[in-house]
């Protein structure tokens, strides 16, 4: 009410008297100096949250009523003008990673990686990108472009991908919290996917998607200005296609990720076992 008769007075230049008759408040309120001090409890509260920093109010007042009678009004009062009512979140604990070599899967839908990637437009809006990629053959399944990726998006996205290419063995990420989500664990158990999480900080243990991001973004995130998102998603989805039948990779023979998979089907290429890749035979021609 104080800053309120402030305002009346300040906007429409009347005096302090007159603001206070306007919104009915006594002047005698208006000029009203608290004379509590709050010294002592600010010190009391303060040495508690720095001992005891996840604890809340009913710790805290337990033990300052052992020393101080103070009221428990009284302290609450201050601990929510010390803002201590407003907790950090904390990280997440997350379970052990074991390390995961990297390896030639022998056919399709053996591992599949997903990753995420940012971007903005021109206006300043950020927007991600979630690529999903297939090990035997690198091949892009999707690039799927939105503002947000909630846990049950990226369910859809995956229940989609599987009516598409079929169900994968394994799906490999990194810890964020989008494959942390209940909703997430809960699709993989209910698949039978085994779900592979990479070590914290080591994204060298995703690399083939991390290669892929590496040339979209060059390719494209880089390359062009966006004013909005349906401008990214056109350009993703032309450079997919003529990756995947396009783009040779040194590790597939210098092959496209299509013709890699046609040349497996045909029997000109076969894993090797024990070399844990594929090697090229030769099929004799009709004039052999």
């Amino acid at each position: 009410m104080k800053e309120l008769a402030t305002g009346v007075s300040s906007e429409y230049c009347v005096s302090i008297g007159r603001a206070c008759r306007i919104i009915n408040l006594p002047r005698s309120m208006y000029y009203y100096e608290s004379k509590r001090d709050d010294t002592a409890v600010i010190d009391e509260l303060s040495k508690l949250a720095e001992q005891l920093p996840t604890n809340g109010f009913p710790e805290y007042f337990g033990r300052i009523r052992r020393v101080h009678q103070w009221n428990h009004k009284r302290v609450r009062r201050v601990y929510r003008k010390m803002g201590l009512h407003i907790r950090c979140k904390h990280k997440r604990r997350l379970p052990q990673r074991i390390q995961q070599p990297l390896q030639q899967q022998p056919s399709l839908n053996k591992v599949w990686r997903m990753d995420f990637m940012q971007d903005s437009l021109t206006s300043g809006r950020k927007f991600r990108v979630l690529n999903v990629i297939d090990d035997f053959n690198r091949q892009g399944l999707a690039i799927r472009i939105a503002t947000s990726f909630p846990g049950q998006e990226v369910t859809r996205i995956l229940t989609q991908l599987i009516e598409e290419y079929g169900k994968p063995k394994r799906i490999r990420t990194d810890n964020g919290p989008e494959y942390i989500s209940r909703s997430v664990q809960e699709f993989m158990q209910t698949n039978e996917i085994k779900h592979q999480f990479i070590q914290p900080g080591k994204p060298t243990q995703n690399a083939y998607i991390e290669r892929f991001n590496r040339i979209f973004r060059t390719a494209v995130l880089n390359a062009y200005l966006f004013d909005d998102i349906n401008q990214v998603r056109a350009l993703a989805g032309t450079w997919l296609d003529d990756f995947n039948r396009n783009h040779p990779h040194k590790s597939l023979f210098g092959l496209s990720p299509i013709e890699f998979r046609e040349d497996v089907n045909s029997g000109k290429l076969v894993f090797n076992d024990q070399l844990e890749q594929f090697t090229t035979i030769h099929i004799p021609d009709d004039g052999d």
